[in-house]
């Protein structure tokens, strides 16, 4: 299964274009945003789990990561409430489930082959650093060879600087809305951005907090078998 599998080609998928697929098991759904795949698949997706669903024990060859969007979601291991970012490296096994339902960002197969780090961050009371501009604050998520995740709160009316990203950029928009000169992006918007391109963020009177992955496309992460080659480049 191959969707939005081209990494040369920009992104946007808006909260009203989400459709939810049932998962092998019952009770948990998903919007594929980007799959390159079968079952076990370089993948990023917006998963759903109703009350009392979860999934079976399993090992995630691939490393797993994770941001709960809302409810609780839990394993063996601990409860996870909205805000919670957890990384869960190759090699590493959970049951996971959800005991009043939850709503995540999952990750699978974007690790690098030496990255073990396990991470379990809860976002709503670590410390938040300034930015490189002022309206901005971030919460640095992970970091390994030049592949960084943050969250980065947006004050109303913040104006960022024109910029390039060199290896890619993916986001999720989590509240607010997010800018840019190509559009709008709300709450629930996923934007992916291909190597080499380039805009200038900024915010409306509401502000914007959002997801934001750097650095990742064309890194050399595991999940990168399963892409097929593109059939012609595009740059923005």
């Amino acid at each position: 299964m191959q969707i939005h599998s081209d990494f040369s080609q920009r992104v946007v998928i808006q909260p009203e274009q989400y459709e939810f697929v049932d998962s092998p098991l019952a009770g948990v759904s998903r919007m594929m945003l980007e799959r390159a795949g079968a079952e076990v698949a370089r993948a990023t997706s917006i998963v759903r789990y109703q009350p009392g669903s979860g999934y079976s024990a399993h090992t995630h060859t691939g490393g797993e990561e994770i941001l709960v969007l809302d409810g609780v979601f839990s394993d063996e291991h601990g409860d996870y409430p909205a805000g919670t970012y957890l990384r869960n490296p190759p090699g590493t096994s959970h049951q996971p489930f959800s005991v009043k339902g939850c709503t995540l960002l999952v990750k699978l197969w974007q690790f690098a082959e030496d990255d073990s780090t396990q991470r379990v961050i809860h976002t709503q009371h670590a410390q938040w650093l300034p930015g490189l501009v002022d309206g901005l604050s971030v919460l640095p998520l992970h970091e390994h060879q030049g592949v960084s995740t943050a969250l980065v709160r947006w004050a109303p009316n913040t104006q960022f600087n024109p910029h390039v990203h060199a290896g890619g950029e993916e986001i999720l928009v989590l509240e607010g809305m997010f800018c840019d000169e190509y559009g709008q992006y709300p709450a629930g918007s996923w934007l992916r951005n291909p190597r080499y391109s380039n805009h200038r963020p900024f915010t409306l009177a509401q502000g914007a907090l959002i997801y934001v992955k750097v650095g990742h496309i064309d890194a050399g992460l595991m999940g990168d078998r399963f892409i097929s080659p593109p059939t012609q480049s595009t740059s923005l």
